[in-house]
């Protein structure tokens, strides 16, 4: 005989039954899930300074873009401490959680683009002089990953603490040139003038270096890890392209072509930045192959 269908085992429930479960309810000494993450200040982080609605939205968002750029330096600076040590099976778990982390800062934008031109306005008297051009953690990671600007670090100079923070990283060996450090212990011609140079200034893509990238392509076999490096690199500038991109239709679609608050042209500079590429010899040699 079949067992009986017991009709309550079917209907929705309008809680979830906890009282076989080992709950603590009763923590004692023991630190709270809200103690651990330090909810008390992330939570009260958010501090409008008008009474319009989408003032906390836009905050939140910024915010959370912050709390995303510190992962990506935290994982960038532990990958690059790995190449040195030629460790490379840790760097493309940690490149390749940057890429994911930059995925979900690319679609953070569409929450952005929810707020219509004159939500903004409403607000956006409220920033003065404040702007996303002024994040240092923005500024370290583009130093980080190798997109090197002297001048651009001018606008933290009232906070010593950011501002030599700042220097430190600009005038740091870069995951680039980490990268063709490696290529060059490995055996492959690098110039000396990629390899021992002012690391302030811009890296200048080399014919040489493209040759190289080129050689470890043909011989991935040989150089598998050299290979993947190269596609992980790739993969984190074409993200990286993706959150610029998003952003600059994001504030085109908001402001138009007003100025920025920070004093930049808005759109037309974020379009410039577009042309930049952190590995341009790994995107040259695609159409050598």
């Amino acid at each position: 005989m079949s067992t009986p269908i017991n009709p309550d085992e079917f209907m929705p429930h309008n809680a979830v039954d906890v009282s076989n479960e080992s709950i603590h309810w009763e923590l004692g000494e023991s630190l709270s899930y809200s103690d651990y993450l330090g909810l008390d200040k992330v939570l009260n982080a958010q501090k409008p300074l008008s009474f319009e609605h989408d003032e906390t939205m836009f905050i939140i968002l910024h915010q959370t873009m912050e709390l995303w750029m510190k992962l990506c330096i935290h994982e960038l600076t532990a990958a690059i401490k790995h190449i040195q040590r030629d460790e490379l099976g840790p760097v493309f778990k940690m490149l390749m959680r940057v890429s994911r982390i930059q995925v979900q800062m690319a679609q953070s934008w569409d929450v952005l683009a929810t707020m219509t031109p004159m939500d903004y306005s409403a607000f956006r008297n409220f920033l003065g002089k404040a702007s996303g051009f002024q994040s240092y953690q923005y500024r370290t990671l583009e130093f980080l990953i190798g997109n090197k600007s002297a001048t651009i670090i001018d606008v933290f100079r009232r906070e010593p603490e950011v501002y030599a923070a700042l220097t430190r990283a600009l005038n740091t060996p870069s995951l680039y040139d980490e990268s063709l450090r490696l290529l060059s212990r490995r055996g492959f011609d690098i110039p000396g003038d990629c390899l021992d140079r002012d690391y302030s200034q811009p890296y200048q893509a080399s014919k040489q270096v493209a040759a190289a990238w080129l050689a470890v392509y043909h011989s991935r076999e040989e150089n598998w890890d050299l290979y993947e490096l190269a596609e992980k690199l790739v993969d984190l500038d074409h993200r990286f392209q993706a959150w610029r991109f998003n952003h600059m239709k994001t504030v085109e679609r908001i402001i138009g072509y007003k100025r920025g608050t920070g004093g930049s042209s808005g759109v037309g500079y974020l379009t410039k930045a577009l042309e930049l590429r952190f590995f341009p010899e790994l995107w040259s040699v695609r159409t050598s192959m």
